[in-house]
């Protein structure tokens, strides 16, 4: 019974490292074809560490919501 239990631990580790590295080059692959396709620019984001300032200007305009504009 042991036995089995480990070898299928090995088993799901490895899958699970598999799906993980996918998910992970997917959510990469998906960063990069948005910001060649003009959808967003991470490099606004990245230049938010740098300027923190309480007046410092947004990264992106806030949209409110129907609701929340009652």
């Amino acid at each position: 019974m042991l036995e089995f239990l480990i070898k299928y631990q090995a088993y799901g580790y490895f899958f699970l490292t598999i799906f993980l590295t996918v998910v992970l080059y997917g959510y990469i692959l998906h960063l990069y074809r948005s910001e060649k396709k003009g959808l967003r620019n991470y490099e606004k984001y990245g230049k938010m560490a740098l300027d923190d300032e309480l007046n410092s200007e947004p990264v992106e305009p806030s949209v409110r919501r129907e609701n929340d504009k009652e």
